[in-house]
């Protein structure tokens, strides 16, 4: 492999085709590593006709976009991934290469810093650079304490939660995007079968500014209503702990915790949880985070910083007309 050198980011692209706020939230993270390093940035993105997503992420801050755009590139596949990350990282690998603490991240991460024999950490909360590397924190023993990592191989890998960077401002004047061959496996081992498109009740949560999550104390299926109509009302999503998602009352996709999803919103409302280590660890760098629970001793209310003791029937009702009586922003 050549010289290590420069921040890269791997990017992604919602739904719409366009880069995602934690993809932007990395660019502004870049923007300051690179700038402590006294190196470039740069941006990857994979993609099929992703050609005007490459030119709006060419306006915040990178050096170079550089771009592959490919039909088999166009839903995320590990086995092609992988083939077309490492050959490029190989030619040109970089100092350090971020990405989203997302299903993709945390799936595509690993398999290419094992093909690359680079190090990687993973779930980060924090980076910083001292002297000459880059130090990475991230939460252990299940959230209870933070420890701070670094690496050894000449190219370090990262996952990144949401809300670590901030976005940056778009520029009048546009980066340049390097379009690049691209050259897929002919074959591969896994077969894409097709794609579910997650409905409403199974929303987005990394990203989502305000999470609505349900524990066991829920009861049942019905009090998730309740939360989706409170999360619509705030710009928010849903999520649950584990007994209700291995109850059914909630899908898998909205779990939070250890086991589930990592979310940092700017404000956690926590409806009938205890608050297991499981959980807390997937919610613990939440803004703020308000507990609604009926046992004042519930765990929850130590690391809330809003509590309400009392039953979530008689409280969500009030709450949710209060919400509706706001005026529209």
């Amino acid at each position: 492999m050549a010289d290590a050198k420069g921040i890269y980011i791997l990017a992604e692209l919602d739904e719409g085709l366009k880069p995602t706020s934690l993809t932007l939230e990395l660019m502004g993270l870049g923007q300051r590593l690179a700038s402590d390093l006294a190196t470039d940035l740069n941006a990857v993105l994979l993609g099929s006709g992703a050609q005007a997503a490459a030119q709006e992420l060419a306006r915040y801050g990178t050096g170079e976009v550089l771009l592959l755009d490919e039909p088999a590139l166009s839903g995320y596949h590990p086995e092609i991934y992988i083939e077309v990350l490492a050959g490029l990282l190989r030619s040109r690998p970089p100092l350090v290469l971020l990405a989203g603490h997302t299903s993709m991240g945390q799936d595509l991460l690993p398999r290419l810093a094992f093909a690359l024999d680079c190090g990687l950490v993973s779930d980060c909360v924090g980076l910083r650079v001292e002297g000459e590397e880059v130090l990475f924190t991230r939460p252990v023993y299940g959230g209870n304490a933070l420890a701070t990592q670094r690496v050894e191989t000449p190219t370090a890998m990262a996952t990144v939660r949401a809300r670590v960077g901030d976005a940056p401002s778009p520029a009048g004047t546009a980066a340049a995007v390097i379009p690049l061959e691209v050259s897929p496996p002919a074959q591969t081992r896994l077969e894409m079968k097709g794609k579910e498109v997650l409905s409403g009740r199974e929303c987005p949560l990394e990203e989502a500014p305000v999470v609505v999550s349900g524990g066991r104390g829920m009861g049942g299926e019905e009090g998730f209503g309740q939360l989706r109509e409170i999360a619509a009302l705030m710009g928010g999503a849903v999520g649950a702990s584990r007994p209700p998602v291995d109850s059914g009352w909630a899908a898998s996709t909205c779990q939070v915790g250890i086991t589930g999803k990592v979310v940092a919103p700017d404000i956690y409302i926590a409806v009938a949880i205890s608050g297991s280590t499981q959980h807390l660890s997937g919610m613990s760098e939440s803004g703020k985070i308000v507990a609604i629970n009926k046992d004042p001793d519930a765990y929850i209310f130590k690391v809330s910083d809003y509590g309400v003791v009392g039953e979530w029937k008689q409280l969500l009702p009030s709450f949710t007309a209060a919400l509706k009586e706001l005026p529209k922003v």
